[in-house]
């Protein structure tokens, strides 16, 4: 029986209170694919008390009851793992290898990776008499965003189970397919009742009622900085707990004892990844001026070499963007860059040559851009990339950290130690240096306008404990 209409409270699947749907759009055909029920501040209600009863038993239980639910989560997930990609390929346009290979693989890294943290994690400690210890932090609200769905359902979902908490799910309404089959996965693996529930709906409704209900006792949130404000106002009143990770403007720096080139076409090989709809792409690309030219070059032949198309082809790198209204933001952006002079390198306004429906966008790269200029400082959210020339590492510095965000930064350079000292100096939650491997278990989050806590691994565990000290505990 299909799911779609429906949500799932007290460990069972629900009518919406008062009837309303929403179609789900493909972005690669512009056609509707499926539909979902759209709740109100109502089914919240109904959500909150299941999850609030819930929190009395559920936070009790111990660390191997809670081990042996997030295990029958990933047998689950693995038995699941094709619906979770098909679901991600259809809602979001994402490539069916980028479905595969990392959309639906970091969801069932984030599962691996809590379990492995739940196994060594210390609750409790003494501090001479006083005992010290991480208790679950209570109901939590769960606003999840649609750019990389799964990875934001599982690095919330599956550390507060850890944690001892219950939830309240609210995904994304543009991409709500793959939440469907995660709390399939959940009633599976035999989640107890209330401990989760999702509702489907709007930011303006569902998200509202979440972000200001008295009985939730905290917020994670992860989406533009713009909503990010708006929900912190909302849980002022009530004093809950706000967890944001929120939007970014990451600095590529390749030094000059890097390999241009190399350094380059890798840059941009990031960027065009998911369509460029990562908070943490590496959008603004720091190049010594002395190579300018051999970066120029590079960049249109890495950027014109990136296949985009139908999403449902093996072939494919680069799917369309989620919306209409996106693609519209994105075209304007890119109308700006070449309005305010920057020079546009490859790509521009429009769809790619024969494509002529579904939300495409030319791998965009400019060039000679300016700190002032909007493609410079805006979140594009899109595959369009920012190229600035530089002339010491002291300005190099102060331009990358010229940017209300701090999400990330990468570094490009043939010496380790100089890398490392440059880290230090970058305003950002994440330093990549030469392109390391992904570490589950770092602590992901920004500094500044792109939020506050952290997700992933043991640092995401502890964003959803509370610290108490029983004084006395030991005569």
């Amino acid at each position: 029986m299909s799911h779609n209409l429906q949500f799932y409270i007290d460990g069972a699947w629900v009518d919406p209170i008062t009837p309303r749907t929403l179609d789900v759009i493909n972005p690669a055909t512009e056609t509707a694919f499926a539909q979902i029920s759209i709740g109100s501040a109502a089914d919240v209600d109904l959500a909150v008390a299941a999850a609030r009863r819930a929190f009395e038993s559920f936070s009790q239980t111990s660390r191997e009851e809670r081990l042996a639910l997030l295990r029958r989560i990933q047998d689950v997930y693995m038995k699941r793992y094709d619906d979770v990609a098909e679901a991600i390929r259809l809602e979001l346009g994402a490539p069916v290898t980028l479905a595969r290979e990392s959309q639906a693989a970091i969801g069932a890294g984030h599962i691996g990776q809590i379990i492995k943290v739940l196994e060594d994690f210390e609750f409790d400690h003494m501090q001479g008499t006083t005992l010290i210890t991480r208790e679950a932090m209570g109901v939590v609200g769960m606003i999840t965003p649609w750019n990389w769905p799964m990875n934001q359902i599982t690095c919330k979902v599956c550390p507060a189970l850890a944690a001892g908490c219950t939830m309240v799910l609210k995904p994304s309404e543009i991409a709500p397919m793959d939440a469907i089959v995660f709390a399939e996965i959940m009633h599976e693996a035999g989640v107890p009742k209330g401990v989760f529930n999702l509702v489907q709906g709007l930011g303006a409704e569902v998200g509202a009622a979440i972000s200001s209900h008295p009985d939730i006792d905290m917020i994670s949130f992860t989406g533009s900085t713009r909503a990010g404000a708006l929900i912190s106002k909302a849980a002022a009143d009530t004093v809950k707990k706000v967890h944001l990770e929120l939007g970014g403007k990451s600095p590529n720096i390749i030094l000059d004892d890097a390999d241009i080139s190399k350094s380059v076409a890798s840059g941009i090989v990031d960027v065009m990844q998911n369509t460029g709809q990562s908070c943490n792409a590496p959008t603004r690309m720091f190049v010594p001026r002395q190579f300018r030219d051999v970066a120029l070059s590079t960049a249109k032949e890495a950027a014109e070499a990136t296949t985009v198309g139908d999403p449902a082809s093996p072939d494919i790198y680069m799917g369309p963007v989620i919306s209409d209204l996106q693609f519209n933001k994105i075209q304007d952006l890119i109308q700006a860059g070449i309005d305010e002079g920057a020079l546009l390198v490859t790509g521009g306004v429009g769809r790619p040559a024969g494509l002529n429906k579904g939300y495409y966008v030319r791998p965009t790269v400019f060039a000679d851009v300016t700190p002032e200029m909007r493609i410079a400082r805006e979140e594009i959210f899109g595959p369009v990339l920012s190229i600035l020339f530089y002339d010491s590492e002291e300005e190099v510095v102060r331009l990358a950290n010229d940017t209300v965000y701090g999400l990330a930064a990468y570094i490009q350079s043939g010496n380790q130690a100089r890398a490392q000292k440059l880290s230090r100096r970058l305003r950002a939650g994440n330093v990549y240096i030469n392109n390391p491997k992904l570490d589950l278990n770092a602590p992901f989050g920004g500094y500044k306008q792109s939020g506050n806590g952290r997700e992933w691994g043991v640092w995401g565990l502890e964003e959803f404990l509370e610290i108490k000290g029983v004084v006395g505990f030991e005569a």
